[in-house]
């Protein structure tokens, strides 16, 4: 469904909206300046002293030519139209003069100047003052408080820095300029080029998410990296990472990692959720790879875009000395890595071309005598090991060891299918033309073995968050929330003034969410208490149900194992007799179960920038102790959900060991995704606790919620929006055919791939040809890559419904797709729609397009438009009977249907 050329913009006339700061054709310097040092003249130097294509206004009041180049007293003051503007002024003078940049129709400007929120309410006020200013006129802003922007590839140098940098294929974004001025001389003694170098700064108006897009749609961008020091617009962020990551790698380095987390809450989930640990999950669930050093953040973004990422985390080391094998093997079994087991005819075919005493085993020492042709022989045997996810070929310096030569061999070898290749030619100047060699063969190097395996870790975990974004996860239909019920239970809280629910009504939330809690009655008399012992069964468990109480053990007969009706009668009298009579609401009555099974911790509490966040763990009294938990942005699949489950040490015991069964982990995966649905759906909730969260055998009872406590906001707090936006339910609806066949039109789902996968055996040529206005192979468009483009999709950019059909023996059918695709940067969007030939004239395209219309409204949409086909007769009446202007565009042989909302 991607395209790499956007008609709707040519046809519009929309220029990429950052397309003024990057590629302008003239700019405006406003605070230009013959002062030496200053910032108004380094300014001026570097855009004249690097010729961008383009014309440079100095701007200065007081001076009538600067650096020999007619200045202007302000923008009013030159007739031609400005692209870019550089202020360079006063924080006070700010605002007036992004005025004069609206008047003008400026597209684009660059707040070097400080002096904003740093400085505190009177900044902050100054800030939303200018940014209310330039959202009104499309002006995009880069700043306040930042070093500029370099597009190495135009010559374009709008920045203070003391040089320009190479052209490369690096996007480079940093929050910090002082860091920008070190990377840059850093790059230029490790001959690093960049497509674009960035000094974000303060992040007014254009932020991560906004340069993100802009850099993945960059053809000169292989990569992007950045330094981060606060993430700003999440959700910005999240939505744009994930679309760019899978085709260009994204690498993060974020300062901040040891400082103190964020205050912890009272429940066992917020003191466990580290802030920084909460931004790990946020990368992990946009396919964003966080590092540790500046020498990591540059070594993975160069081999990331040269060899292809791993598809596991076992490696195959060769190499002809035993000591460097043996410390690659330390860095990788240290940071998570396997050596790769050797398949046995691998093996035998390695005791065929070494020597008789090689190593027998992975590391592969081929032996310190090793010439170019030992080195081939074994690396043709390893490169196709179905064990092996990755190689790393060492070589270190000996006597008899020629490292250009085996340089050149191993150039054979660059591109090995669905898996990298790294190098470590050791021994400074003397492999030096060799490591030339292999770095020209896009063969990564590196002077260390240690070092090459830890970056093969770091290439397989960023591996693995692509594919925990991207794999189909399974559809869990279960029956739909009692979401009534959850209300009720909210409005009692709040008419009795209470913001902590009781455990019997935490109990029957979880249950309304279909999350199995042990059987609980709710006693205020003896004789409700006995009547509930007698039904549950002895022995039972009797605890006080009090907002303040509960919880403690410190009040007697909190929490009493009762084993008859007398012990049951007396515990309800001590409980009723120890606590005021305003605290008292009664008890809870509840099984005394066997605790056979492992204590889970499930729980969720918000983060101030992510909003919402999931933790998983070892549960029980001791949760904090352990400190064994995973964290996760909802909403969760039942993908996402194994992923949380597989980053904690009790997932390997929930498997099971030393003879024990294993868990029901489909079940465990199901819960997961309610709960995250429940967190979801019910942002009234601030904090939720379930632990313990008793995982047995299926034999044993299965997976059930012993404890929970949930914490509500009240009614004047504020509440974090979600990171990530969930499931629109909002626009399922139920139509018929014309046939009168009935369809529940929804928006796709991850879960739908294996049903648009069958669409599509039911399209012919024609229905595709007048979609895509070419032909696609069937194997191409079934293809898992393309799949996850059409059914993984981030609702906040677009929006696909499907017409599914539900047969008699309850099989699922997509009749046809409609999506409405937002065009970056802009309130337009481009709709499209493939029905399947069967179902063809039976008013769906009609219908598909009116919901789209309602949805574009609703998402303060501008305006639709879509190219058709000439011949594609029937589309062009559905668009024109919808209040569509349909027309022709000959420059591009194609209808297009417009229209305003």
């Amino acid at each position: 469904m991607t395209q790499t050329h956007d008609p709707a913009h040519d046809y519009l006339g929309i220029r990429q909206p950052l397309d003024g700061i990057f590629n302008p054709k003239s700019v405006a310097v406003i605070g230009a300046s013959e002062k030496p040092g200053s910032v108004g003249r380094t300014l001026l130097w570097n855009l004249i002293s690097n010729p961008f294509g383009g014309t440079v206004y100095p701007i200065n009041p007081k001076r009538n030519s600067i650096l020999g180049i007619k200045a202007y007293p302000s923008l009013d003051a030159i007739s031609d139209p400005i692209d870019l503007a550089i202020i360079a002024t006063p924080a006070p003078t700010v605002s007036e003069i992004v005025k004069s940049c609206t008047r003008k129709g400026v597209k684009g400007a660059i707040i070097i100047s400080a002096g904003f929120k740093e400085i505190g309410e009177a900044g902050i006020a100054l800030e939303q003052e200018i940014k209310a200013e330039a959202q009104a006129h499309q002006l995009r802003i880069i700043g306040p408080n930042c070093l500029g922007v370099m597009n190495p590839h135009s010559g374009l140098n709008a920045t203070f820095g003391s040089a320009m940098a190479l052209p490369g294929n690096v996007g480079f974004i940093s929050q910090s300029g002082a860091l920008c001025t070190s990377i840059l001389d850093w790059s230029f003694r490790e001959n690093v080029g960049f497509s674009a170098f960035v000094s974000i700064g303060s992040m007014l108006d254009v932020n991560w998410g906004d340069l993100i897009d802009y850099l993945g749609d960059d053809p000169n961008t292989h990569s992007i990296v950045i330094y981060m020091e606060s993430i700003g617009e999440a959700r910005s962020f999240l939505s744009a990472a994930r679309e760019v990551a899978l085709t260009k790698p994204i690498i993060v380095i974020k300062s901040g990692r040891t400082s103190a987390a964020a205050a912890a809450a009272a429940s066992h989930t917020g003191a466990l959720a580290g802030s920084d640990d909460v931004l790990d999950a946020a990368f992990r669930r946009c396919g964003v790879l966080r590092v540790e050093t500046i020498d990591d953040l540059f070594n993975l973004s160069e081999i990331l875009a040269k060899q292809p990422r791993p598809q596991g985390n076992r490696l195959t080391i060769l190499t002809n000395a035993g000591g460097p094998g043996v410390l690659a093997t330390d860095a990788l079994i240290r940071r998570g890595g396997q050596l790769a087991e050797l398949a046995p005819a691998t093996i035998t075919a390695l005791n065929e071309c070494l020597p008789t005493h090689w190593s027998h085993g992975n590391p592969i020492d081929i032996l310190g005598d090793a010439d170019p042709q030992r080195y081939k022989s074994a690396i043709e045997v390893v490169a196709t090991d179905p064990n092996s996810d990755g190689l790393l070929v060492i070589l270190t310096p000996q006597a008899m060891t020629n490292p250009t030569a085996i340089a050149e061999t191993l150039c054979q070898f660059s591109h090995l299918k669905g898996k990298p290749l790294l190098a470590s030619w050791m021994g400074g100047n003397s492999v030096e033309a060799g490591e030339k060699r292999l770095n020209e063969a896009n063969i990564f190097t590196l002077p260390y073995p240690d070092t090459a395996a830890q970056v093969f870790n770091l290439m397989w975990h960023y591996s693995y968050n692509l594919q925990g974004i991207y794999e189909t996860p399974i559809l869990t239909e279960g029956k739909a929330p009692d979401r009534a019920q959850v209300e009720e239970i909210f409005k009692s809280a709040q008419k009795s003034g209470r913001t902590l629910l009781t455990e019997y009504e935490s109990k029957k939330l979880l249950s309304a969410y279909q999350i199995p809690t042990v059987e609980t009655r709710l006693a205020t008399t003896v004789e409700e208490t006995l009547t509930a012992a007698e039904s549950i069964g002895y022995p039972v468990v009797l605890k006080l149900s009090s907002e303040t109480i509960t919880h403690k053990t410190d009040v007697g007969g909190v929490k009493l194992n009762l084993k008859d009706a007398e012990a049951v009668r007396s515990a309800y009298e001590s409980i009723r007799d120890a606590v005021a009579t305003a605290e008292f609401q009664g008890v809870t009555v509840q099984p005394m179960l066997k605790l056979d099974g492992y204590e889970l911790i499930l729980g969720s509490s918000l983060d101030p920038q992510l909003g919402p966040v999931l933790l998983f763990g070892t549960g029980g009294s001791l949760v904090e102790v352990f400190q064994d938990r995973a964290l996760a942005l909802p909403p969760l699949n039942t993908t996402l959900a194994r992923r949380l489950m597989e980053q904690t040490r009790i997932y390997k015991a929930l498997q099971g060991v030393r003879g024990r069964s294993t868990v029901d982990l489909e079940a465990l995966e199901e819960i997961l995704v309610q709960f995250s649905q429940l967190v979801v759906e019910q942002p009234q909730i601030k904090e939720i606790d379930i632990n313990p969260l008793l995982a047995q055998t299926s034999e044993n009872g299965g997976i059930i919620a012993l404890d929970a406590r949930v914490v509500l906001h009240s009614e004047t707090e504020k509440r974090p929006k979600l990171a990530i936006r969930p499931y629109p339910h909002q626009y399922i609806t139920q139509w018929e055919l014309n046939d009168k066949t009935p369809v529940t039109i929804r928006p796709i789902r991850p879960e739908d791939e294996p049903l648009i996968r069958s669409f599509h055996e039911t399209l012919s040529e024609e229905s595709v040809y007048l979609r895509y206005a070419h032909l696609i192979k069937f194997s191409h468009r079934i293809a898992h890559t393309r799949l996850t483009r059409i059914c993984f999709i981030d609702y906040d950019r677009e929006m696909a419904l499907v017409a599914d059909y539900q047969d008699e023996q309850g099989k699922h059918q997509i009749l046809g797709v409609g999506r409405l695709s937002q065009i970056k940067g802009t309130h337009t969007a481009e709709f499209g729609m493939l029905i399947s030939d069967r179902y063809q004239r039976q008013g769906l395209g009609t219908e598909f397009l009116s919901q789209l219309l309602h949805i574009g409204k609703l998402e303060k949409l501008e305006r639709i438009v879509a190219y058709i086909l000439p011949e594609n007769r029937p589309m062009q009446k559905i668009c024109q009977r919808l209040g569509f202007e349909v027309k022709e565009d000959k420059e591009e042989g194609m209808m297009v249907a417009e229209i305003n909302l």
